[in-house]
């Protein structure tokens, strides 16, 4: 059973095709990169897909589960989570702080005789995840003060805290320094393997694209043109036409 399925969705502003008819598979624990040019309805999928909007047309499903007619935050509790392409982190708190607000809030209140014991389970939580996330050093630093590539692990650590099995990646790379690419490619390649989780990314960088993704799916004015391999992509001569002189 597919992770998550979007099945005929289309989404229209008036009469025009924002996402045309879009049918796309996520498999369990998948890396699926999905790309195309400015204008071509990639953050609306993602927007479809995490609730912010609903389809004109078809619909969407959580393990089988669908969800097309839910809030975001109940498909978060499903197990659904995004980041968005701008920062949104609290900058006057730590990073540590952030991350446990993160995991706190995912695990709900507690009794206060229960209270001190819970605080200690949070507090090791969020220490996990900065590890997988490679921010344990910064664990006691503002998150304002952090370079825009930190900032980016630390949007990940925060979905990390609320334990979901999809996440929703919207152009992490968007903003971050060369310099920094390589080490937050490292973070990303390494969300499928822990849980089986899945993971659909929408990127321009096409090197990063090629180096992390199982399929690569291609938008095209709103439409899926493909749907495979990131070599049969590449070569495919429908993709190539559409994209000439495009920069992907």
């Amino acid at each position: 059973m597919p992770t998550v399925a979007v099945d005929g969705v289309t989404w229209r502003i008036g009469a025009v095709p924002i996402v045309d008819d879009v049918t796309l598979h996520l498999e369990p624990g998948e890396f699926m990169a999905l790309i195309g040019p400015n204008g071509a309805g990639k953050t609306s999928l993602f927007n479809l897909i995490s609730g912010l909007r609903r389809p004109s047309a078809g619909r969407i499903l959580l393990d089988g589960t669908d969800v097309t007619g839910l809030a975001p935050h109940r498909r978060a509790r499903l197990g659904l989570g995004r980041t968005f392409q701008t920062s949104a982190v609290f900058g006057s708190l730590t990073v540590a702080e952030n991350v446990a607000l993160a995991v706190q809030a995912r695990r709900g209140g507690a009794t206060r005789a229960w209270r001190r014991r819970r605080d200690r389970d949070i507090a090791v939580r969020a220490d996990q995840i900065l590890a997988d996330v490679r921010l344990s050093e910064r664990a006691a630093s503002l998150a304002g003060s952090l370079a825009h590539g930190e900032k980016r692990k630390l949007e990940i650590a925060l979905l990390l805290a609320g334990e979901p099995r999809v996440l929703l990646l919207d152009e992490p790379m968007a903003g971050v320094s060369a310099e920094e690419v390589p080490a937050l490619v490292s973070v990303i390649r390494g969300l499928t393997a822990a849980g089986g989780r899945s993971v659909l990314m929408v990127e321009h960088h096409m090197d990063v694209v090629l180096d992390v993704a199982d399929r690569v799916a291609v938008l095209h004015h709103g439409a899926l043109l493909a749907c495979d391999t990131p070599g049969a992509v590449m070569a495919d001569a429908f993709v190539q036409e559409a994209y000439l002189g495009e920069q992907l």
